[in-house]
């Protein structure tokens, strides 16, 4: 079993098939860390683990123990202000005005399976994956507070999920001033810290630095959990490569303000703390009341940066996305807004679709300005009824067409955001976020609700069900344009204003959580504006995610290739758009647009209505392609092969292969021609070394260990002594890998 307790010292060993996580009580009820790696035996205690020196200068738990220093520990979940100077994981301000708790170890209990959360996206078990959760409970006597630390073991992904309730049995009303989900000491700070960075239209590039003494993090307090900075980072050795070495990952089931944080103390002992944000939180507990943190994923290979990646996919399939999504292949669509903007009727629109159809497009996605009366991005945000100037039939009839052409129907909404120019502001002024008497700082021309204030769900989802209802609805694209400024809520007291934030994210969930409930075939897309929302919270309600606004196929290798390390290309929305691109102006050739889009929910963003008949029949080719191979873009494993964060970042190439080792496609990308360019081998990964494989129907066949060790010999893409010169800048090659029966 994956959870073993020895009842004499206190000892917890959770297990999974290659790793083990330890931790035990120590004096006083102090839950020591004691071990996270590589799978070791289970014993009684870790007496060698847990060696521990006298510090000068550092304070003592009590006059009689001066070696129980907590500044010196690795410990499970710390707390602040007796003695251990480091960040801590909590804390609690108390009725007297006092921050300083002692919570101590009280007992625990070992469940079978796994519970999801109330009011939070979360894990949950698979019948098959033997999965056990360990919940501790920890006691402030004095106030009454109990802590619940709950560690779930899914043993076959080598994930463990972490996350704290806190409960208030005490008669006064305390503060959590700061409540994270998982705290891990790590022994030394000999490792690189692995972050997703960027902006709007470059999101989640990958930037590895080496742990230094002191505090390094990455974090959002916008609201979301933005493009700035993913959630998801890794802790990985200097020698650590995508094959092999040692790395643990960390990614947080939660959309709002979060934070990643690792922190190098005098010893070289590294702290990790990963939760909800406590700048601009806290959360009063009042008697009988409780607190659930979001859950925390982490997981640890000794096999690199590709095996932590692998696995995590694995265990988001199983054990977070709903079982309807796990495998089910993601349409292929296409969306208007790049042909039309607001610019369109029911013919314009019904004329993208028709064409849709025939080149075999699976779904014709209707974006922004089909409601209110919205011709430009001034308006009518929160009016979810049809512009009848538009489509004076209604949505429901124009869906009907659409489906009547055998197309699937998918509709735009931004369900969070509120115009002033709108009828549902004219009513409801005070739902907008703002502070009375305060300016109100605009975000492309718009403002968000409050949707911390039940009422303001209810509205939205009796109007978002209405539209659902009239159009029999397949799809909707989820979007969320701006963060969150001014956050105040006319519907919560002074003393519960930082609340706000946290309480605006559950709000979002449960507006997922009803609308999913209630309509279990839409298929949801999570967007804003582009990545600012890409992240596990999202996930569980909405398998799939826009990757990023920036269709530029050279500036998607990087946002994919990095969103790889943390997600499956299942989840990545990715498109092949016009040329030149709206956000670079760059041109490429649509071979290489879909080459790069093929690695994720494939579709198209321009107006396929006006294609010359040589790009409908390329396009028509793809399509036909991507349906062939669609499972295995999504769902086979995916292998980086060559990142275009290293070296001058030239060439990107990676592949994907399917379970049974059979078949799989690589596709290598270059951005610009070299002269006289060396000899080139493509490297691939993942096949069977004992089996003979064919490429791209070669008359030759190779070993599957020869395709990986000695690799594959490419003709020079440019030749300088041709008569004719072909393009050889922003060029794809795809290597079609299938077993030889």
């Amino acid at each position: 079993m994956p959870i073993h307790v020895d009842e004499t010292h206190h000892t917890f060993h959770l297990q999974t098939d290659h790793t083990s996580y330890i931790f035990q009580e120590l004096a006083h009820g102090v839950l020591g860390q004691v071990y996270y790696g590589r799978k070791i035996h289970v014993e009684p205690s870790y007496d060698n683990l847990l060696t521990r020196e006298l510090k000068n200068s550092t304070p003592a738990y009590s006059l009689a123990e001066p070696d129980f220093q907590l500044d010196a520990i690795k410990q499970e979940y710390a707390a602040t202000g007796t003695g251990d100077f480091r960040r801590p994981a909590y804390q609690v301000t108390q009725a007297n005005g006092s921050r300083i708790t002692d919570l101590q170890y009280d007992h625990y209990e070992v469940l079978q399976g796994k519970q999801r959360l109330k009011g939070l996206p979360s894990t949950f078990e698979d019948a098959s994956d033997d999965v056990e959760t360990l919940i501790v409970h920890l006691t402030d006597a004095l106030i009454q507070l109990d802590l619940e630390l709950s560690y779930t073991v899914f043993p076959h992904q080598d994930v463990i999920v972490r996350s704290a309730n806190f409960k208030n049995h005490g008669v006064k009303a305390v503060t959590l001033d700061s409540a994270l989900s998982a705290q891990l000491d790590l022994p030394d700070s000999r490792y690189e810290m692995i972050q997703f960075s960027g902006t709007w239209a470059r999101e989640r590039h990958l930037v590895r630095t080496p742990l230094r003494s002191g505090i390094q993090s990455i974090d959002s307090i916008r609201g979301t959990s933005s493009p700035q900075q993913n959630p998801f980072m890794m802790l990985a050795r200097p020698e650590t490569t995508e094959d092999t070495g040692d790395v643990f990952g960390f990614n947080l089931i939660y959309s709002g303000n979060f934070l990643d944080q690792v922190e190098v103390d005098q010893w070289a002992t590294s702290r990790v703390l990963v939760g909800i944000n406590p700048s601009e939180f806290s959360w009063c507990l009042a008697p009988d009341d409780e607190f659930q943190t979001p859950e925390a994923v982490l997981s640890y290979t000794a096999s690199g940066m590709n095996q932590l990646s692998q696995q995590l996919a694995d265990f988001y399939s199983k054990h977070l996305v709903a079982a309807k999504y796990r495998r089910m292949e993601r349409p292929i669509l296409v969306n208007n807004w790049e042909a039309t903007y607001f610019d369109f009727n029911a013919e314009k629109l019904l004329k993208i679709a028709r064409k849709a159809k025939d080149l075999g497009i699976e779904m014709f996605v209707l974006d922004d300005g089909w409601f209110g009366h919205r011709d430009d991005d001034h308006t009518s945000l929160g009016d979810w009824f049809v512009d009848p100037k538009k489509l004076p039939d209604g949505i429901g009839a124009f869906a009907d067409q659409v489906h009547g052409l055998g197309l699937q129907f998918g509709l735009w909404f931004e369900p969070e955001m509120i115009s002033v120019d709108s009828q549902l502001y004219q009513a409801h002024p005070d739902w907008l976020i703002h502070v009375p008497k305060r300016r109100a700082t605009p975000g492309r021309n718009q403002f968000v609700l409050d949707f911390s204030r039940p009422e303001v769900v209810d509205y939205i989802a009796k109007l978002m069900g209405k539209v659902i209802d009239d159009t029999k609805l397949d799809y909707i694209k989820w979007d969320m344009n701006r963060y969150i400024t001014e956050a105040y809520s006319e519907g919560l007291p002074a003393n519960r204003q930082l609340e706000m934030p946290h309480r605006y994210i559950l709000g979002v969930y449960q507006l997922y959580e009803r609308l999913t409930k209630a309509y279990p075939d839409v298929l949801f897309e999570s967007c804003a504006s582009g990545g600012g929302r890409f992240d596990l919270g999202m996930m569980y309600y909405a398998p799939q995610a826009w990757a990023s606004d920036d269709t530029d196929a050279v500036e998607r290798m990087k946002i994919q290739y990095g969103t790889s390390y943390g997600y499956p290309q299942s989840m990545m929305g990715a498109h092949v758009s016009a040329v030149p691109n709206e956000q670079t102006g760059r041109m490429t050739s649509l071979e290489t647009r879909a080459n790069v889009a093929f690695y994720g929910a494939f579709g198209y963003e321009l107006d396929i209505s006006k294609l010359s008949g040589e790009e409908a029949d390329e396009i028509r080719a793809q399509v036909e392609f991507y349906k062939r191979y669609r499972s295995l873009y999504q769902f086979g494993k995916l292998y980086r092969l060559t990142s275009p964060f290293e070296d001058d970042g030239n060439v990107m190439s990676w592949m994907v292969v399917d379970d049974d080792q059979r078949h799989a496609i690589a596709t290598r990308y270059q951005l610009l021609s070299r002269p006289n360019a060396p000899y080139l081998r493509m490297f691939f990964k993942g096949l069977d070394p004992d089996q003979r494989y064919r490429v791209n129907n070669s008359s030759k066949t190779y070993y599957g260990d020869e395709l990986m060790n000695a690799g594959l010999f490419v003709n020079k893409i440019f030749d300088e002594t041709a008569t004719e010169k072909s393009l050889a800048d922003f060029y794809s090659q795809r290597f079609m890998i299938d077993i030889v029966d």
